[in-house]
């Protein structure tokens, strides 16, 4: 069994990642509204991945024996002054999942709940990429602010990405 304090950050976690999909689902919106449907595709594909976080998260709480408490979800930002500006926000949110796994981390190390810890490495290994992922969008984006054929080509490659759920190894 959980101990109560890792039995509620993981809970906390889960709803987060909720929030997670749900602005990414904003994100989604905001850029079909302004025809950038490769972008669109980049953030629906994001949703999903962060719904299989809170399977995984919902998996493991459920497996220790304690219980999934579902909260209610903030309203999500749902207007950005461009695509760079979205997607900058979409790297800021990812190091704030960053720095709360890695609060769930050390309160797993405090509280000696090693199978805990060992469960959250795979969410560690993770953002990393998560971070690298979106900065990377960031950085080209930045490179062709202000370029329409630029961003068209950089919206065609955001439309190449495909879901691949991560492994759970």
């Amino acid at each position: 069994m959980l101990k109560q304090k890792i039995e509620q950050a993981l809970n906390d976690q889960i709803n987060f990642e909720i929030f997670s999909s749900y602005l990414y689902l904003a994100m989604q919106a905001y850029f079909k509204s302004i025809s950038l449907d490769g972008a669109a595709n980049w953030m629906e594909i994001q949703v999903q991945e962060e719904l299989f976080h809170v399977k995984k998260l919902s998996d493991y709480v459920n497996d220790r024996r304690a219980r999934v408490r579902l909260e209610a979800i903030d309203k999500p930002q749902f207007e950005w002054k461009s695509p760079v500006d979205a997607f900058e926000a979409a790297f800021t949110h990812e190091q704030k999942v960053s720095e709360r796994i890695n609060n769930i981390v050390a309160l797993a190390l405090e509280e000696n709940d090693n199978a805990t810890y060992n469960f959250l490495q795979w969410f560690v290994n993770e953002q990393v990429e998560e971070e690298a992922s979106v900065d990377q969008i960031v950085q080209k984006l930045k490179l062709v602010e202000g370029n329409g054929t630029g961003l068209f080509m950089m919206d065609a490659e955001l439309m190449q990405r495909v879901l691949v759920l991560p492994t759970t190894e």
